[in-house]
């Protein structure tokens, strides 16, 4: 079976035709367009197939072209945030219009504008903007003495290019639009969570994916990550062969749990894993670990607590494979550039000095409430957002128990339980995903151009989303893909909204969805 492109557009243009414009309205716009605090520096109509050359692209940010499958009306602007700060941004206004408008996100602690998400969006034919976050490049740097970068880091860049990208849309097709959405993954989904605590105003529909909320104990659960491992000089350190025997094992302790041992953890949750069973017999030393090993790897899946025994943050969930992310013995650049750039404003400060003292500090800054950690969405609530909220289960930089925990404190603060918040908020566990996207299951589900598979509502959060919002049908699960290299669907999985999870039924093809259940 080959990975479907069934039509959604008629749920895509169900708001209203879509609204056709010409080469030579996009030449005369950028005399027509009025932003404030803008600069305006280039309108350029682009035909589909055209091979977008980026070279103005910091090279760390690794996009040096974008292939645009649409006509579209490219919108290349910066906007002015401060004395010292400024927004670099761009609208892609498809020819063909449907009405809607897009928002996206971006990852890590990056200035990258994410043109394939740009693209993405245009192809749906939503005008769509992105932003490079308020600096350029995937380091911290600019942030060093610059609060106004940060700002525009926590959370402006993305308010901005709602306001702006509406302004332009409006100005570009001559109507308002007419439904508002965002898409983002990772430091996208905070981004996206950040809007529905601060700003609910903006969009009518959200998907968030793999946010990087708790961001500030995200950060030191990373840096503690390297504390723990240690260098590969250290006699605690795993190599890469060591961690596979680890993973492994893991697997063989916990992937029944879900009624079918497939390679693959539905809910690592359940997974209580003993690496205690690996360490070497007497005179053995090939294929097992030292004592000290394993306790690097009973740290590493255990959760990280603070001074007099505060929960910072979750353990790493067992069935994903981080050694060359998180694991790898060397400190990881975003605990490294936060407290360098951010916190203590120390270009020297070093990360294998990092204590609970250095978490306080950071902690009790919190600048903007960068963490993102607001448990009361009643004003995303009161207006009629909807919110779809999805983690990879084989993440390999956020823990998917942060996902978990977050859903938990929204209803513990808000006072609903899971029936209740179904109505504009709801939760997916996404099996065999890593971060964002690849992994070894059915981890495509629209959220991104790389985990494109159909456009099908039922398994296209994209899609899911427009219809939950205009049409009142909430998704009731996430139907994934994974394909084969020619494109071909091999397993396919009805992912749950939690708090239910998969089981396998004992019988009939596990390659299909319907030989698994939510329960």
């Amino acid at each position: 079976m080959r990975g479907t492109r069934s039509s959604v557009f008629p749920l895509l243009l169900a708001a209203g035709s879509a609204q056709a414009v010409t080469p030579e309205d996009c030449a005369s716009f950028a005399s027509r367009l009025s932003l404030p605090n803008t600069t305006i520096h280039e309108t350029t109509f682009i035909t589909a197939g055209t091979n977008i050359s980026l070279p103005d692209n910091h090279p760390s940010c690794a996009i040096p072209f974008q292939i645009s499958s649409v006509d579209i009306c490219r919108v290349v602007f910066v906007t002015t945030t401060g004395p010292t700060s400024n927004i670099s941004l761009e609208a892609w206004l498809p020819s063909e219009w449907s009405g809607r408008f897009l928002g996206t996100g971006n990852g890590g602690m990056n200035g990258c504008i994410k043109y394939g998400d740009l693209n993405y969006g245009a192809t749906h034919q939503f005008a769509t903007i992105g932003t490079n976050n308020g600096h350029d490049g995937t380091s911290g740097a600019p942030f060093l003495n610059n609060p106004g970068v940060i700002e525009d880091y926590v959370y402006r860049a993305v308010h901005l290019e709602a306001q702006l990208g509406k302004e332009i849309a409006q100005q570009y097709y001559g109507k308002e639009h007419t439904k508002s959405y965002y898409l983002g993954c990772s430091t996208g989904g905070r981004q996206g969570f950040k809007e529905a605590q601060s700003f609910p105003e903006d969009y009518d529909g959200i998907v968030a994916g793999a946010p990087a909320f708790d961001l500030i104990a995200l950060m030191y659960w990373t840096g503690q990550l390297f504390l723990k491992t240690g260098t590969n000089e250290t006699s605690r350190f795993l190599s890469p062969a060591e961690w596979e025997l680890v993973y492994a094992d893991i697997l063989k302790q916990c992937d029944g749990l879900d009624g079918l041992e497939d390679g693959i953890l539905e809910d690592p949750s359940l997974c209580q894993y003993r690496p205690e069973g690996l360490i070497c017999a007497d005179g053995s030393s090939d294929g097992c670990l030292t004592g000290e090993q394993a306790a690097t790897v009973r740290a590493i899946f255990s959760p990280v607590y603070g001074l007099d025994g505060q929960y910072i943050f979750p353990r790493l969930q067992p069935g994903s494979n981080a050694t060359a992310r998180l694991l790898n013995g060397q400190p990881h650049q975003y605990p490294l550039d936060w407290w360098r750039y951010v916190v203590y404003n120390d270009t020297n400060w070093d990360l294998s000095t990092m204590t609970p003292e250095d978490y306080a500090v950071a902690s009790k800054q919190d600048p903007w409430k960068v963490s993102t950690w607001e448990g009361d969405l009643s004003a995303a609530k009161d207006r009629g957002v909807k919110v779809l909220h999805y983690h990879g289960m084989q993440d390999n930089a956020i823990s998917s128990d942060n996902s978990e925990r977050y859903y938990n404190h929204v209803s513990r603060t808000m006072n609903l339980p899971s029936k209740e918040l179904d109505e504009f908020y709801r939760y997916f566990r996404i099996s065999g995903m890593a971060h964002c996207r690849d992994g070894t299951g059915a981890s495509m589900i629209g959220g991104n151009p790389e985990t494109f598979a159909s456009y099908d509502p039922d398994a296209n959060v994209l899609a899911a989303i427009v219809r939950w919002v205009e049409e009142g049908v909430a998704p009731s699960f996430i139907l994934g893909s994974r394909l084969t290299a020619s494109g071909e669907i091999d397993l396919q999985r009805k992912h749950c909204k939690y708090p239910t999870r998969n089981v396998f039924k004992g019988q009939g093809d596990p390659t299909k969805p319907d030989g698994w259940e939510c329960v």
